[in-house]
């Protein structure tokens, strides 16, 4: 974990920025084609009701790669948010969990906690994954970083809960925490529907919606 970055302050970046990270050697190189990324990118357009900007990398298993890119995307592109798919298993190229407490200043356990928890409802394997999250702090700025797994319907899964045929929810989804992480680090408020994924914030953190009422 690094110490909180010291630099000159730089302005953030208007509105909510969110970087998408897919960490792949044979997506990277061509071999096949990449499906982290557009199973992030349809996710959060589903699950987001507040306007947002988006910045992808698509990028090899190497760990100082996934380094810089982390780096740039909370530093130069100014991201509030930074949500990684691929390279957190046991094998020796799967290094994205190391890079990422790399450049974190906090760790967040418990995002790759829940994670497993709601794996484990599918495969015994998931106990394998080492999805983390960490808080990356510089001047005038910080972020959310979050290691994701690779295939999109878990992707869907650990972001989003699992429902009954109802709608009910079973298991709370990990994205229902981020909003009020994003707040409590100085970010965009942040609105979610509700049908895809509630958020949660205490009552204190709540503002009010947007009157629609003719002020004329």
């Amino acid at each position: 974990m690094t110490s909180p970055a010291t630099r000159n302050p730089v302005a953030p970046a208007p509105g909510l920025v969110i970087g998408l990270v897919s960490v792949s050697d044979r997506a990277s190189g061509g071999v096949y084609e990449d499906k982290g990324l557009p199973a992030l990118a349809e996710w959060l357009a589903a699950a987001l009701a507040t306007p947002y900007r988006i910045e992808t990398r698509l990028i090899p298993d190497e760990r100082a790669q996934i380094e810089a890119t982390l780096t740039e995307l909370v530093d130069t592109a100014r991201c509030h948010l930074v949500l990684t798919t691929g390279g957190t298993g046991p094998s020796r190229r799967d290094v994205t969990p190391e890079a990422t407490l790399a450049i974190g200043t906090k760790e967040m356990p418990g995002f790759g906690e829940q994670m497993r928890q709601i794996s484990l409802r599918f495969v015994p394997t998931a106990i394998l994954s080492r999805q983390t999250a960490v808080i990356r702090e510089i001047d005038g700025h910080a972020a959310l970083v979050m290691n994701l797994p690779g295939q999109p319907k878990a992707i869907k899964e650990t972001l989003e809960g699992l429902k009954d045929a109802d709608g009910k929810q079973l298991v709370g989804g990990i994205f229902a925490a981020v909003p009020y992480c994003v707040d409590l680090i100085g970010g965009p408020y942040m609105e979610t529907n509700p049908a895809v994924c509630k958020a949660f914030r205490p009552k204190s953190a709540l503002r009010p919606a947007p009157s629609t009422e003719n002020n004329a």
